[in-house]
């Protein structure tokens, strides 16, 4: 290779070393401005007590930073004149020391009350938002954004912007009050003196810039490696009966121990970036501090000085630096603030993928007609079409069963009939009218998904039940759990249907979970019912019940039944046989069976299973 090839590779590194940098320098800033938007937008309504607070801590810092010129003109002043007899002087200063004490013990205290309060209420406010904004987002994005990260963003983010509220601003405005006071009071003392300090200002500089950013990519590294733990942590617990039954805890163990070594090693960066901040500051201090007793002393000595002035000034200066440390805290705080509040905006900004009609069609009365035109369908981030141009008329109250090999397209077809995800192209529509047009709370009175991992939340049956509808009176929901044979089970529950399902329905098996959310789905009365391996979870016995509820319920209503038990198939007006989103076999479960085609060798294979 010659020497112009390297040369020019060389090059080519550089150039796309320096996009790539640029690129991240030009996120970094979208993502600092997108968090800060937010952090506006919260305090906002908050903005009466806010300067209430600041009305407090300005005053505060005032009376504090009084008290070392009441000592410089008690030492020059009050002193002297005590000696030759007259003791107001020495009187006032010390009762002004006193009433400045008590003044910025006062004012903290209600800066502290007012800032609180104003901090609780916006981490209110910020979690309700997450809460709310996340259960509008489509199924597509849970599906892609674990459980894990939403509970990370809701947690350990709100804590970092917590620890921000309650610690960081309080150290911001005491630290960047006091030496913007002590600067000025600092050149209206010595303004030879002052030059010193100022010039320590040139180094602070170029500290505080390296400091801001070198921290705010620590902390973005810390934020991610806890959410990582929390969605491990997450994981492991809802699979906790996988894990045990498969001896899965050391392989568990063993991921925890690398995430938590990420954690402990962005959280060891995050510490180094501060120490050597404060450790330069420090430096600068104590240098300034020895530059300006020499200096000082030399000048009181040569007479160009009073010794209470170098007195208040020293005093002063050390109160100067100090702040630095609180200011560097503030940093520490706001840092980790900032990279949590951009994992939350980031969340905030994700705009459902099945939005909302603006200008939303009525549909008070469905009938239950369902229609695919032309449909084109790909899950969001794959390239394949599970869907190729398919279309489908299904009249009001027909049963149509869905059947075919894993991946065939049946889920798929349910989830769009459910409006879980929309079409790439082509519409779905019921009664004529295209669901993206269709309200969603209206959407959901008429199409109702019953699927086989239904999920039971904490509380009663009863509760669990009227969540189809939650107007409905306990006879009302009695009689559906009848409808589909619960009763009996249910009626032997020790509280009957007041007894607590518990998480996740952990006190009922699989299948009496199948029946609750078969009642639950009976009583919202749809116009539309879709059946996702409904009655997986159920034992025969059980499954002959429903079946005989099913023809019941299912009758004047239209309903789409994915089940891979022909059994559950058979009730059905009309077959579908998928294969790869393509309709292959369409026609009565009588007719199919006597074509000898797909669906009539699974009927006979499925009948010499029962031999």
């Amino acid at each position: 290779m010659s020497d112009q090839v390297v040369v020019q590779e060389e090059e080519w590194r550089g150039v796309a070393a320096e996009e790539i940098e640029e690129l991240s320098h030009r996120t970094g800033l979208r993502l600092q401005a997108r968090s800060r938007k937010l952090l506006g937008s919260l305090l906002r309504p908050h903005l009466g007590r806010t300067s209430l607070a600041i009305a407090a801590v300005v005053g505060g810092n005032l009376a504090n930073l009084a008290g070392p010129l009441l000592i410089a003109a008690a030492i020059d002043q009050g002193i002297p004149a005590a000696l030759d007899g007259g003791a107001s002087i020495l009187l006032w200063c010390v009762a002004g020391y006193a009433v400045c004490a008590v003044l910025t013990t006062f004012l903290r205290w209600a800066f502290l009350r007012i800032s609180g309060r104003v901090g609780q209420d916006l981490l209110l406010d910020l979690r309700g938002r997450i809460f709310r904004h996340s259960q509008t987002l489509s199924v597509g994005f849970h599906e892609k954004y674990t459980s894990g990260k939403v509970i990370a963003r809701l947690t350990s983010d709100v804590d970092a912007l917590q620890d921000l509220l309650e610690e960081g601003l309080d150290s911001l405005f005491n630290a960047a009050l006091s030496v913007a006071g002590i600067a000025v009071i600092l050149i209206w003392l010595d303004a030879p003196l002052a030059t010193v300090v100022v010039a320590g200002f040139v180094p602070l500089y170029f500290i505080w810039r390296w400091f801001r950013r070198r921290s705010m990519e620590a902390y973005r590294g810390t934020r991610g490696a806890i959410a990582k733990i929390i969605v491990q942590f997450v994981e492991s617990m809802n699979g906790i009966r996988a894990v045990q039954a498969f001896r899965r805890q050391p392989r568990n163990e063993q991921i925890m121990k690398g995430f938590n070594a990420q954690f402990r090693d962005a959280n060891t960066d995050a510490l180094g970036v501060m120490a050597m901040f404060v450790a330069s500051i420090r430096t600068i201090g104590n240098v300034s501090l020895a530059v300006v007793l020499a200096w000082g002393a030399f000048r009181v000595t040569s007479g160009a000085m009073e010794l209470g002035v170098l007195a208040a000034f020293t005093l002063y200066l050390r109160r100067f630096y100090d702040p630095f440390d609180e200011l560097a805290m503030f940093a520490n705080s706001y840092s980790s603030a900032t990279a949590a509040l951009e994992k939350i905006s980031g969340v905030l900004e994700e705009e459902p993928s099945v939005p909302e009609p603006s200008a939303p069609v009525a549909l008070p009365h469905a009938r239950g007609s369902v229609r695919f035109a032309e449909v084109s369908f790909q899950y969001p981030g794959t390239s394949r079409l599970v869907l190729p141009r398919f279309s489908l008329d299904v009249p009001a109250g027909q049963t149509v069963a869905l059947v075919g090999a894993t991946g065939a397209g049946k889920t798929t077809l349910a989830k769009l009939v459910a409006r879980f995800y929309d079409p790439a192209a082509g519409s779905v529509l019921l009664d004529g009218v295209d669901l993206r047009s269709v309200a969603d709370v209206e959407l959901r009175k008429a199409v109702v998904m019953v699927t086989q991992e239904n999920f039971l939340f904490s509380g009663s049956v009863a509760d669990n039940i009227a969540l189809g509808r939650p107007s409905a009176s306990r006879s009302e929901v009695e009689a559906a759990a009848a409808e589909v044979g619960a009763h009996e089970f249910i009626a032997a529950l020790p509280d009957g249907y007041d007894t607590d399902v518990r998480k996740r329905g952990g006190r009922l098996s699989a299948g009496q979970r199948q029946m609750v959310a078969f009642a639950r789905a009976f009583l919202a009365d749809p116009a539309v019912l879709v059946l996702d391996e409904a009655t997986s979870s159920l034992d025969v016995p059980t499954e002959r019940a429903v079946q005989a509820a099913l023809e019941t319920v299912l009758a004047d209503r239209t309903a789409f039944i994915i089940a891979h038990r022909l059994s559950t198939v058979l009730i059905a007006d009309r077959v579908l046989v998928l294969d790869g989103g393509i309709v292959v076999e369409d026609g009565s479960p009588e007719e199919l069976i006597g074509e000898r085609g797909r669906f009539a060798a699974l009927h006979t294979a499925w009948r010499d299973s029962l031999a």
